[in-house]
């Protein structure tokens, strides 16, 4: 399979050609490329059948969704096509701006209004665009940033929300860059703890109830103190945590190790702050544990096919308390074996299925909370008074928006996954909650599916369960359906009457839970219930202070326009970064389609330049009589040596390419411009020969070892005969077989060998093929091109004599001393 996507027509086309088969696969279809500069006449010349037949267009990509973009016309005349091609070709889609800028007509006419509500990355730029589109177009459309819960804007849409006449906050992704004060340690903290906070050293309350938790399980499972070891290569993830411990001023980070069994021990970098460390990885879990006995925490990363076991690993040792299993998809069966474990181990499992938890100012998991500026925004690098728990990664992060607007913040929150049967259930965490003093008032955020909701109304009646409980099941909708519903998480199904989220929010509320009438009211029943316990003096807000600051990630800054930095190299013959792979601006696939051959990509490579097609079967030619010259030549009597001294592939090679030079090979370049010199300054071949006589120097290109006029060399005649065959015109091979008239004359091996026939016909190449300017033609002969091509060329031949000694497994090469003349000097007297 390719590594990178093809085009549809490219893929066909290679089906045909290399796939044999006896079915209606082997009928080739009919094409036609177009492109904004096709000429529709030259294409119904090619083409005849466009007129006759239903024509199905469509772009020439592999990618999603074609259909419903709009991007396939089916069952169309030819001048349907042109119509339907119009609006289209050669256009950019960019999303929902564009969208409503080319049907604004429409909108406009059935009165349509437009609500957006945006959070991530930077969401106050999408907002900003969205708004200005409203502003040109006339569409009203309507923006929100994080201040607005998510189904808020549904009310207001139906009239039944009044919407708010004022503009986004002006929060900016960039208000966290380096530690303004300079200092190279962790800042300070940025707020003192809650006031109604525990110190330390409280205990909570003894309970005459049963207890919270299965014996052995920790009330308390994260602390500033945690360390963690995160199993998979999620550098992301990690990041985002030791991020956050730098931001709530944590001594250490909170990792200690990385166990990822795909590669040996080693250790890899991270940020702390602006400081770089080095987070150990370790190839199995063993090593990892025995080398950090700290750790009492594992977040895993594993995919759904390897979570089961090293989660059964993990919970071999002793040290490890809580373990988070991100993985979607685990069978239920083993889910309920990993539970039934973890029971007995007294194990905190949180998952599957989950992005985690959050404990402000001390531990995350992985992903939860999101990127930077989430958390910074949500005030979670500080405790609040505030506990939560969830089925969805996603809502907890909601919750975390509402809970850090309506209240003095979250003190943990714990998403418990969407599976039917997770680790750990809504009473196992409400149970912690009401044990720690440090929560004042708990959230709950449930759904339709399974009776956990029920557990939480029988510890209230059971009094269990006394701090204040706010709690809303979603998925009230269900009941308007005439069938079952299966919404998103796999246990949020109702099987039956009392596993709706009706009957469940309605039997909380019984209970004496804080229930809202929807979603809508979840963040005003929050504030509620908060005011009146910091009314009571329950909680005692402590006083805001700005966060610390840390640095910006620089592919992050750069993708928001911050900083521009300049490049460190440059390069024009290729680029991989987009759909397929480009050479000098052809895609992979055209080079194929067209059959380019070595020729055709080393022209695009080395020249940029898509040579004609006798110029790319010339360089083929070129490459085929350089490949080798026997074992006795010095490149290929050093590569063998080294062969047979145990050396690999690469230092052989190296070694006999070391050779290359004037004397051996390198001839090329220096014939053509000393051909190329005396041919344009004007002088005739005698002249010449003359001139370098009289200069005692040789003429490059000019002579051979072995061969000679009366034993030619049939390399030379088999180009030469090409190059006078099919090049346009040949005035430098014909000035330098003149010269080699003369200097054979004198000696019969003085014959224009081959370094120097391909020196000269390359640049009459260059000179006459029409691709190149003169400039340009003498530019690449400046620089060495030319020489290129023996080095490509006696590259072939100098692998072959190395696979050919080891093939033949000769042994270390010792050269024979009766073929060393030893002259040694003579013995000197006083």
């Amino acid at each position: 399979m390719s590594a990178k996507a093809i085009s549809e027509q490219t893929g066909k086309e290679l089906l045909y050609k290399f796939i044999c088969t006896t079915s209606a696969i082997q009928n080739r279809f009919k094409y036609a490329r177009v492109t904004p500069d096709t000429d529709w006449a030259r294409l119904l010349q090619d083409h005849p059948w466009l007129l006759s037949q239903n024509l199905v267009v469509k772009p020439d990509q592999l990618i999603k969704r074609r259909g419903k973009l709009g991007l396939v016309g089916v069952n169309l005349t030819l001048d349907g096509v042109k119509s339907w091609l119009k609006p289209r070709l050669g256009q950019e889609a960019t999303g929902i701006v564009r969208a409503i800028r080319d049907y604004q007509g429409p909108l406009k006419e059935h009165e349509v209004t437009v609500f957006v509500r945006r959070g991530g990355p930077n969401y106050q730029e999408g907002l900003r665009v969205m708004g200005e589109v409203g502003k040109t177009t006339g569409i009203p459309i309507h923006v929100f940033g994080t201040e607005t819960h998510m189904t808020a804007i549904v009310g207001m849409a139906l009239g039944h929300r009044p919407i708010p006449n004022q503009p986004p906050t002006a929060a900016h992704t960039a208000n966290f860059l380096l530690n303004a004060s300079g200092s190279t340690s962790t800042p300070a903290p940025s707020r003192t703890a809650s006031f109604s906070e525990s110190r330390a050293d409280e205990v909570a309350p003894a309970k005459k109830a049963k207890p919270a938790m299965p014996q052995g399980k920790s009330t308390t499972l994260f602390s500033r103190h945690t360390k963690a070891i995160v199993w998979g290569m999620q550098t992301r993830a990690v990041q985002g945590m030791l991020d956050f411990d730098y931001v709530c001023s944590r001594d250490e980070p909170s990792v200690a190790a990385m166990v990822y069994p795909f590669t040996g021990d080693h250790k890899q970098k991270f940020y702390w702050g602006h400081k770089e460390i080095l987070i150990p990885v370790f190839k199995n879990m063993a090593d990892a544990m025995r080398k950090h006995p700290e750790v009492d925490v594992l977040i895993n990363f594993a995919s759904l096919r390897s979570a089961y076991d090293s989660t059964m690993e993990t919970m071999n040792y002793v040290q490890i308390r809580t373990i988070a299993i991100i993985a979607e998809g685990i069978p239920e069966a083993l889910t309920r074996k990993l539970i039934k474990k973890a029971d007995q181990k007294g194990v905190t499992i949180i998952g599957p299925a989950t992005v985690g938890g959050i404990k402000p100012g001390c531990f995350k998991i992985g992903n939860t909370g999101g990127m930077l500026d989430n958390i910074l925004a949500s005030k979670l690098y500080r405790p609040g008074s505030v506990a939560y728990v969830s089925r969805s990664g996603g809502m907890s992060n909601e919750l975390n928006n509402i809970i850090s607007r309506t209240t003095d913040g979250v003190y943990e929150g714990v998403a418990i996954g969407g599976d039917r049967y997770p680790g750990s259930t809504f009473m196992d965490h409400v149970l912690r909650y009401q044990d720690t003093p440090g929560v004042k008032m708990i959230v709950v955020l449930g759904e339709i599916g399974g009776t956990e909701e029920y557990k939480i109304c029988r510890g209230i009646k059971e009094g269990r369960l006394t701090k204040p409980i706010v709690c809303w099941c979603i998925g009230t909708c269900a009941t308007m359906f005439s069938s079952e519903v299966q919404f998103g998480h796999a246990g949020a199904c109702a099987n039956q009457a009392s596993e709706t989220a009706v009957a469940k929010n309605q039997a909380l509320k019984e209970a004496g839970v804080f229930v809202p009438r929807s979603f809508d009211e979840l963040g005003e029943i929050i504030q509620s219930v908060y005011e009146d316990l910091v009314a009571n003096g329950v909680i005692v807000p402590a006083q805001e202070v700005p966060p610390p600051t840390v640095p910006m990630d620089y592919s992050w800054a750069r993708e928001l326009g911050l900083i521009r930095k300049p490049a460190s190299f440059m390069t024009s013959i290729c680029d991989e970064r987009g759909q397929e792979l480009i050479y000098a601006g052809m895609p992979i696939t055209e080079v194929f389609k067209e059959e380019m051959g070595i020729g055709g990509v080393l022209g695009l490579l080395w020249f940029q330049k898509r040579l004609p097609k006798y110029s790319c079967q010339f360089i083929e030619m070129c490459l085929m009589v350089t490949a080798d010259h026997g074992p006795a030549v010095s490149g290929a009597h050093n590569t063998i040596i080294c062969a047979r001294a145990g050396k690999d592939l690469v230092s052989s090679l190296t070694s006999g390419l070391l050779t290359i030079g004037d004397r051996f090979g390198g001839a090329l370049d220096a014939a053509a411009k000393m051909f190329s010199k005396a041919f344009d300054s004007g002088i005739i071949p005698m002249e010449f020969v003359n001139k370098m006589k009289k200069e005692g120097k040789l003429i490059m290109g000019i002579g051979h070892r072995v061969k000679s006029i009366n034993n030619p060399d049939m390399r030379v005649q088999i180009l030469k005969d090409y190059v006078r065959q099919h090049f346009p015109a040949t005035p430098l091979l014909d000035y330098a077989l003149e010269v080699e008239k003369i200097t054979t004359s004198k000696k019969p091996n003085l014959i224009l060998n081959v370094d120097g026939l391909i020196g000269v016909a390359f640049v009459d190449m260059l000179r006459n093929c029409g691709s190149f300017t003169r400039e340009e033609a003498d530019e690449y002969i400046d620089i060495g091109a030319l020489n290129g091509i023996f080095v490509l060329g006696r590259s072939m031949g100098f692998i072959g004599h190395y696979l050919d000694q080891k093939r033949l497994k000769q042994g270390l090469y010792r050269h024979p001393w009766d073929d060393i003349s030893y002259v040694l000097p003579e013995h000197m007297s006083m």
